[in-house]
C-alpha cells in the first residue's frame, strides 16, 4: 500500500443515502459523485449513529458511540471526551499531517458566537456553521460575502433574530458562485494549492443539503417534473406518527402534497450544487497531480425525512431516509474501483479506517476498519452483524416557545441484515420491520402475533449492544 497519502474528507449535512445517480437514483444528476463511485468503493448500507448533527459528528470523529463520549445533544456547551477517546483529526495530526477544516465542525454549540474547540488537531480552521448563522461573529462565509460587497445582495436579513439565531436566508436565485457550498470548495481548493511537502488532512463540511430547501431556480426547476417520485407514504403512517407522538419530531405528520414535491426538487438541486463543487475539487487534485496520492471520503452526518412516512426534517425516528447515508472511499491504485458493497456499515467505521491508512490504529474504538474490504483483503458482503443508532434527548423542540415544555425523548434502533427494531423508551409502542420483504417500512410488525418472539429476541440483542458500549472510565491500574 502507498504510504502517507493526503486525506480529503467531504461530509455534507443531512444527505440521504438514495441521492447519487450511480448508486441507483435515475432522477438526480450527480456526475462527479458518480465519478467518485467509479474510482472507488461505495457502501450502500451505511448508518449514522444518531439522526442529529452534533451526536453523529462526535461519534464518527472518534469511532465511538455518542452516548459513550457524552455527546448526546445538540446545543451542548462543550464536548467532554472520556480520558481514552481521541478525535481522528487529532490522531492524524499526531502522525505529521497538516490538518484543515472548512465549514462546520459542530462538536459543540457555537450559540455564543464561537464553538468551544477541543484538541481537534486542525492547524487551519475556516468556520461557517451555515449560510445564515453567526453573522458578524464566527462565519467566514458571510465575512467573505461582506469583503466582496455582496452580503446584502446574497442574504435577506430582514427577519434576523439574534436571540433565536434565525431569520437570515438566501435571497431568491443567488448565483452559484456566491453559495456557501461554493465558498467551502473555494477555501478547500486554496488550502490544497498552498499545502506542499507534508501530507495534509482536510475536512470539508458543507451545510447543504440541510433545511431550508432553498436551491436557486436553475437547480430546482429541472427536477419539478412528473417523473420525480413522491415521498414514501401510506395512510397507516398517520396513525403510526400519532402513536409515537410522545417522542418529538421537528415536523408534524402531514400527507405529502405539492410542497413536498417542490422541497424534494430543491433538495436534489442542493445536492447538484454539492456535486458540481466536488467536481471542482477533483479537477484541482488532477491538475496538481495529487489524485493518486489522495484518499477521498464522501459521506453525510445523517439523512432527511423528505416527506417519507408523513414527516420532514429530523427528530426521534429511525426510518431509512433519516439514518442511512452515502459512504464512498476512493484512492486510485489502492482502493478497489467501481465496487459497491451492501455489507452493514456504521459511520464509526471511518475513524479506524483512517487510522489504519496512516499506519497507527486508534487505542479505543467501537468502529471496525473498512480497509481490508477496500483493498480486496476481505469479502465485500460482510462487515458486522448489526448496526445501531441512538436518540437520547437530543433536541429541545420547544426552544423559544413561552412556558412550553415537553418530556425528553429516548429511543434506540437495532438493525441486523434483515430486521430493524426501533424502541421508543417510555412508550409501549415501537416499530419492527422486515427490510427484506418491506424495504420501504410500510408494514410495522410490532404488534403482529407471529413476530412477538422475534421482537423480544431483538429487544434483548439491542439491550446487550447498548450495555457493552458504556464508557468504562479511566485505565485500570490494579486489582482494587
Amino acid at each position: 500500500m502507498k504510504q502517507r497519502p493526503n486525506i480529503l474528507w467531504i461530509c455534507t449535512d443531512q444527505q440521504r443515502y438514495d441521492t447519487i445517480g450511480a448508486l441507483g437514483n435515475p432522477h438526480i444528476r450527480t456526475p462527479n459523485l458518480d465519478r467518485l463511485c467509479a474510482e472507488g468503493t461505495a457502501f450502500s448500507t451505511t448508518y449514522c449513529q444518531n439522526p442529529i448533527c452534533t451526536p453523529s459528528r462526535g461519534s464518527f470523529m472518534t469511532g465511538l458511540y455518542a452516548s459513550t463520549i457524552h455527546s448526546n445533544i445538540n446545543g451542548n456547551t462543550c464536548l467532554h471526551l472520556p480520558n481514552r477517546a481521541k478525535l481522528i483529526s487529532r490522531h492524524i495530526a499526531d502522525q505529521g499531517y497538516i490538518g484543515g477544516l472548512v465549514g462546520k465542525l459542530h462538536l459543540s454549540s457555537p450559540w455564543d458566537g464561537h464553538e468551544k474547540r477541543v484538541d481537534d488537531g486542525y492547524e487551519e480552521f475556516h468556520h461557517s456553521l451555515s449560510h445564515g448563522q453567526l453573522i458578524d461573529t464566527n462565519n467566514e462565509y458571510t465575512d467573505w460575502l461582506d469583503e466582496n460587497g455582496v452580503l446584502d445582495e446574497v442574504l435577506d436579513q430582514s427577519n434576523r433574530n439574534d436571540t433565536l439565531r434565525m431569520g437570515v436566508k438566501y435571497r431568491e436565485n443567488i448565483p452559484f458562485k456566491w453559495h456557501q457550498t461554493t465558498w467551502c470548495a473555494n477555501t478547500a481548493i486554496d488550502f490544497i494549492r498552498r499545502r506542499t511537502g507534508s501530507p495534509w488532512f482536510l475536512s470539508i463540511n458543507t451545510f447543504d443539503p440541510h433545511l431550508p430547501m432553498d436551491a436557486p431556480d436553475d437547480f430546482r426547476i429541472p427536477y419539478e417534473t412528473e417523473d420525480l417520485p413522491p415521498p414514501l407514504f401510506t395512510e397507516s403512517d398517520i396513525e403510526l406518527q400519532q402513536r409515537l407522538s410522545s417522542h418529538l419530531f421537528a415536523s408534524t405528520p402531514q400527507r405529502p402534497d405539492k410542497k413536498h414535491q417542490r422541497d424534494k426538487a430543491s433538495y436534489y438541486g442542493m445536492i447538484e450544487i454539492i456535486d458540481r463543487n466536488v467536481g471542482r475539487i477533483l479537477d484541482t487534485l488532477e491538475e496538481m497531480g495529487l489524485r493518486e496520492d489522495t484518499v477521498i471520503i464522501f459521506t453525510s452526518d445523517h439523512g432527511e425525512s423528505l416527506g417519507d412516512h408523513a414527516l420532514r426534517s429530523k427528530g426521534c425516528r429511525f426510518h431509512e431516509g433519516l439514518v442511512r447515508v452515502p459512504l464512498i472511499f476512493s484512492w486510485p491504485g489502492v482502493i478497489q474501483q467501481g465496487v459497491v458493497s451492501d455489507a452493514l456499515v456504521e459511520l464509526i467505521d471511518i475513524a479506524p479506517t483512517l487510522a489504519d491508512i496512516v499506519g497507527d490504529p486508534l487505542e479505543w474504538v467501537h468502529g471496525k476498519s473498512l480497509l481490508p474490504m477496500l483493498v480486496g483483503d476481505a469479502p465485500l458482503d460482510y462487515h458486522r452483524e448489526y448496526v445501531r443508532c441512538e436518540y437520547y434527548d437530543v433536541l429541545d423542540l420547544t426552544w423559544g416557545k413561552d412556558e412550553e415544555t415537553a418530556p425528553p425523548s429516548f429511543a434506540t434502533m437495532f438493525r441486523d441484515k434483515r430486521y430493524k427494531l426501533n424502541v421508543y423508551h417510555g412508550n409501549a409502542y415501537g416499530e419492527l420491520y422486515d427490510l427484506q420483504s418491506d424495504p420501504n417500512e410500510y408494514s410495522n410488525l410490532w404488534e403482529d402475533p407471529a413476530h412477538q418472539d422475534l421482537k423480544y429476541r431483538l429487544i434483548k440483542a439491542s439491550f446487550d449492544a447498548s450495555i457493552i458500549i458504556t464508557d468504562p472510565g479511566s485505565h485500570r491500574i490494579g486489582r482494587f
